[in-house]
């Protein structure tokens, strides 16, 4: 049985029978004004943070959503495009969809402004979208590429960029890993299926993007998320596993390179009422700017010691330098 076969049977069982804690967010259940969470979506929510940001979902976007879950993302976004169509849901997994179906009927009895028509339901795969070219604003999924293999992944992604309009966003939450894994963890398909031994470094995660072209990353959140221990697991050490929420906007790439943005500012505290590094970059006097890595890199070539240069926080909410 491939991995990918005991991922289906995985989600096949957790749409039949939910599952509560087969994967844990690490974010609170948040409802808008006028928005309600049936509990059957929260006890089906099998992600590991969130992709719903309104900041990214303004004047009606058409949104899309791969691996459907309960469906309470998928309920979240229609809150922002109450259209006919207007959030599409994919799911390999026939049992998911149905589950999902019946969710957002419960969904209308509770919240009188949903109609389960405002998402367009399709079986489909992540490695082929069954989607046209560059027609969504916002794609999103949560927890799932970390489960597949690098070609499989690079697929996923490059699937997710050919949808994508220019300069829209791929919005996704994820774990990763720092430490090495050792080939038994890396080839278990159920822990991968798990969404546990497929995690990634995060500057590989980075990288998958980036080689597939997306021009602007945003590191978004960082957060503790699963131990793997050698008591439970095949592993000689602690294995230290955090979730990431991350933003891939299809931007053009720029000649030097992407803007990659991990949380890191800059503060000018120089005579001058500011500085001026002549590349599009003012840093008012005392104000922090967030930048992204590739000037942040730049400015510390400069070795001036009237700017300081914040280390990553992973977390960046806008703002910035590009």
């Amino acid at each position: 049985m491939s991995y990918l076969e005991t991922t289906h049977n995985v989600y096949k069982e957790a749409a039949l029978t939910p599952d509560v804690g087969l994967c844990c967010t690490t974010n609170p259940i948040w409802e808008l004004p006028g928005l309600k969470i049936p509990k059957i979506m929260q006890e089906m929510n099998y992600g590991c943070g969130s992709t719903v940001h309104a900041r990214d979902l303004t004047n009606n976007p058409k949104m899309l959503y791969v691996g459907v879950g309960g469906g309470m993302e998928l309920l979240q976004f229609s809150y922002f495009n109450r259209e006919i169509g207007g959030v599409i849901g994919i799911d390999v997994v026939d049992e998911m969809l149905e589950a999902s179906r019946k969710n957002f009927k419960v969904a209308e009895t509770i919240n009188p402004w949903f109609k389960s028509e405002f998402i367009d339901l399709k079986k489909g795969d992540a490695l082929s979208l069954p989607v046209e070219d560059n027609s969504i604003d916002v794609a999103a999924q949560n927890c799932l590429f970390n489960i597949f293999k690098a070609e499989d992944l690079k697929k996923a992604i490059s699937e997710m960029y050919r949808v994508l309009k220019p300069h829209g966003r791929l919005v996704m939450s994820d774990p990763t890993c720092e430490q090495p894994m050792n080939d038994i963890l890396r080839n278990d398909e159920r822990l991968r299926a798990l969404c546990l031994s497929g995690s990634l470094p995060i500057n590989d995660y980075i990288k998958m993007l980036t080689d597939a072209g997306f021009g602007t990353i945003e590191i978004r959140a960082r957060k503790p998320y699963r131990i793997l221990d050698p008591k439970n697991y095949a592993t000689d050490e602690l294995i230290y596993i955090e979730s990431i929420e991350v933003a891939a906007i299809k931007d053009p790439m720029p000649e030097d390179g992407p803007c990659v943005f991990t949380g890191k500012a800059a503060i000018y505290f120089g005579e001058s009422g500011y500085f001026n590094d002549k590349k599009g970059h003012i840093l008012l006097k005392n104000q922090p700017l967030a930048i992204c890595d590739k000037t942040a890199n730049a400015l510390a070539s400069l070795n001036r010691d009237d700017i300081f240069i914040s280390k990553s926080t992973y977390h960046y909410d806008g703002g910035g330098c590009c």
